[in-house]
């Protein structure tokens, strides 16, 4: 497993490993793409190692060479079945059936469980005894993009890490290294869709999101001119994240609201959208706007808690109220 510190980590690994006392739990918790696995590979690595130095791993040791293989058999990873998916109950309890056994190393248990939020209810309180009485040696690294979906309980019993973004100018430096062939303006569009992290940046990179942003905002304009219907619009749009897709039109109507207010057409966010925001700001209704923008907060939150819905009626139902919202003919 990759155990090296991103650039901006050294403050929050100097913290963690200087501590004089190891926790059982601890909550690593921030944006996503701010490094959380990456520090949790570290700290797990250096909490099995078996000659540790003061702020790593030796990487000589038995543990270490077994951790870097994919083979230490007192390295417990949870994480759902497939991307998106709920951690059930059945697999908490599979976990702690394991973790209660002896380490076969001799020396501590490590659990790294992402993301932590992904347990369903019963399967986050399955796992609160393990949490109050871990057993002695093993420690628990819970890692979270949205920490406020964590019962309470889970969180009391960990000490909580935040893990926070780098500053701009360090995003992009190391956004440059990784992805040399891609421009400055590229880049730096990347890291605005990515809201600040360079890590979520480059899987952007990896999944073409300019490219579907290209395709989203051209579909939004034909939608305007009645050149494609929303139907249409959602069908070809069924195979890109719906929770992006959501930010996105939540953040056009923050922009136009905004623009009402101030009539700074700085305040229209990025280029590629700004002449139909400054358009649509013209007439839309202000109420209108903020009951579409609370609908979408709504199912984003739905489906960040992984509920059921089908992305192809979600998509149509934002389409017709967004276009509801920016036709001209809705002016009063």
């Amino acid at each position: 497993m990759h155990t090296e510190l991103l650039p901006w980590q050294q403050p929050l690994w100097d913290s963690l490993s200087g501590r004089p006392q190891q926790a059982h739990a601890y909550l690593l918790h921030g944006p996503a793409g701010s490094g959380k696995r990456q520090l949790a590979n570290r700290l797990a690595q250096w909490l099995l190692c078996r000659q540790p130095q003061a702020v790593a791993a030796c990487g000589q040791c038995s543990a270490c060479l077994l951790y870097r293989a994919g083979s230490h058999p007192d390295l417990f990873v949870l994480e759902p079945e497939e991307a998106g998916k709920s951690i059930l109950i059945g697999d908490v309890r599979a976990l702690v059936a394991s973790i209660q056994q002896t380490a076969q190393q001799g020396g501590r248990k490590v659990i790294i469980l992402e993301p932590a939020e992904a347990m369903v209810i019963n399967a986050a309180n399955a796992l609160l005894k393990s949490l109050e009485e871990p057993g002695a040696g093993t420690v628990f690294l819970l890692l979270s993009d949205q920490p406020s979906f964590l019962l309470p309980t889970i969180k009391s019993r960990c000490v909580l890490q935040a893990c926070p973004l780098p500053a701009a100018p360090q995003a992009a430096s190391w956004l440059g290294e990784q992805l040399p062939d891609y421009s400055d303006d590229q880049r730096s569009l990347l890291l605005q869709l990515a809201g600040g992290s360079p890590l979520l940046a480059l899987e952007h990179a990896r999944n073409e999101v300019l490219q579907q942003r290209a395709e989203v905002v051209e579909g939004v304009k034909q939608l305007i001119k009645r050149q494609t219907a929303p139907v249409e619009l959602a069908t070809r749009w069924a195979k890109m994240p719906p929770v992006l897709l959501l930010e996105w039109f939540a953040s056009w109507c923050q922009l136009m609201l905004r623009y009402r207010l101030t009539q700074n057409e700085a305040d229209l966010g990025l280029a590629d959208m700004q002449p139909v925001l400054k358009y649509a700001a013209g007439f839309i209704e202000t109420n209108a706007c903020l009951q579409l923008h609370a609908w979408i907060l709504e199912r984003r939150i739905k489906l960040l808690r992984r509920a059921p819905l089908r992305q192809d009626l979600l998509l149509e139902s934002l389409l017709v109220q967004w276009l509801q919202l920016v036709r001209p003919t809705g002016r009063r």
